[in-house]
């Protein structure tokens, strides 16, 4: 989302202690004098910033001793680096855990590990990928926050007209896709399923039961039958015209009615529900030519960064929200975000509703993506480009693979 300067009444009680520390880290000598302000950065700005002060506000009112604030920042990686250059961090950062192996070496983060033994905190409360993103060298730096995965998503009304059900493996998938699309001459008007993103690559390769890393993770694994066979599948879809490059790149065709099928993930429900007429569904993301099945998580994580004044609020804060179930699950109410802590996720508030049950069930066997310091390089540098150029026709299955894993090779070899 765009960033968007907060109105008074979003800032509502924290409107002084932002006003002070909106460019850096708290003052936690605060002479006794109330609680103890704690800043907290991240990207998300919007409608989202309400969110994030709603549940700031239920910690400031369940206690007494902290008042966390937060302010929004564009780029937040980066303006951390910056701040620890000059000195002025924040006490806690919403972070994209993808990001933790590639900050965490530059000194960014502080582990947690003296916190998470003071305390006895059991980390086997969350989803063990997500917590696994957050380990750099057998150190923690920070806990995870929120999750999410890619799902399938169709159009209800749509399936039922062709008479076809939600596909549960590629086959089925290909078929429905098929009884699902539509033309006007040679023109698409109705896509079968959504192929416009290469970035999900990832969940391909596990369902066709192959894997990203070799197994001591210092090369790429992806240049494979099983890649290759993710790429004869979706060259399959574009050969039966059920997805043309570029079409829906002007407004959301599955809203519209113009797209049947796609793998999205819990962010779009909230968006889905407010659409008039639209009667969809979710079910777990299909299966791989062998029963195989795939996903990948990601989302947010809190870490507490190097130099912060008020560590120990942030991390009171960050055990308040992570490891207490009702408070994930009150977060969800208010942001439709699935908790990482398991307990939280599996609330009947998640399970009992019929969009997210499907989201939950997939978590159950989601992985997340290599936590080796430079693969998201690997992925946004190497893999997805070549990918692209497959999808355009560019170059070949084989080519593009071969392609990816050179470049990707280099960057791991580098970053070694």
């Amino acid at each position: 989302m765009k960033n968007t300067v907060r109105s008074l009444a979003l800032l509502g009680v924290a409107t002084l202690t932002v006003t002070l520390a909106g460019c850096g880290g708290s003052d936690a000598g605060n002479g006794g004098d109330g609680p103890e302000p704690v800043v907290m950065w991240g990207s998300w700005s919007g409608d989202q910033v309400a969110q994030l002060e709603a549940q700031a506000a239920r910690f400031n009112e369940a206690q007494d001793d902290y008042e966390v604030s937060y302010v929004p920042q564009e780029l937040v990686e980066e303006k951390l680096l910056t701040a620890l250059a000059g000195g002025q961090v924040p006490d806690i950062v919403l972070w994209d855990r993808y990001q933790t192996s590639l900050y965490a070496p530059k000194g960014a983060l502080a582990p947690i590990d003296d916190f998470i033994a003071e305390d006895s905190v059991d980390t086997s409360v969350f989803y063990e990928p997500a917590l696994g993103e957050m380990e750099v060298d057998d150190k923690l730096y920070g806990l995870p926050l929120l999750v999410d995965n890619r799902s399938l998503v169709y159009n209800r009304a749509l399936l039922d007209e062709a008479g076809v059900a939600a596909p549960t493996n590629w086959d089925e998938l290909q078929a429905a896709a098929q009884a699902l699309t539509k033309r006007d001459g040679s023109k698409l008007v109705q896509s079968g399923f959504d192929l416009s993103d290469p970035g999900l690559f990832s969940m391909y390769l596990a369902q066709a039961g192959g894997e990203l890393l070799n197994d001591d993770e210092t090369k790429t694994a992806f240049n494979s039958p099983e890649g290759l066979e993710v790429l004869e599948f979706w060259q399959s879809l574009l050969d039966d015209g059920v997805y043309s490059q570029g079409f829906g790149d002007t407004g959301d065709a599955f809203a519209e009615g113009r797209t049947a099928m796609k793998l999205d993930g819990p962010w779009a429900l909230s968006t889905l529900d407010k659409v008039d007429g639209l009667t969809y569904g979710v079910a777990q993301p299909p299966a791989g030519p062998d029963g195989d099945s795939g996903a990948y998580m990601g989302g947010f994580g809190l870490v507490i960064p190097e130099g912060a004044k008020n560590a120990e609020g942030a991390w009171e804060f960050m055990k308040w929200w992570t490891t207490e179930a009702e408070n994930g699950v009150a977060f969800g109410e208010i942001s439709g975000w699935i908790p990482a802590n398991i307990e939280a996720a599996n609330d009947p508030y998640f399970t009992d509703d019929e969009h997210y049950a499907a989201f939950i069930e997939t978590m159950n066997y989601a992985g997340a993506r290599p936590n080796v310091q430079g693969f998201s390089d690997v992925e946004g540098k190497a893999l997805v480009p070549a990918l692209e150029r497959f999808m355009s026709g560019e170059i070949s299955a084989e080519q593009a693979l071969k392609d990816a894993q050179e470049q990707g090779d280099q960057i791991l070899a580098k970053n070694r």
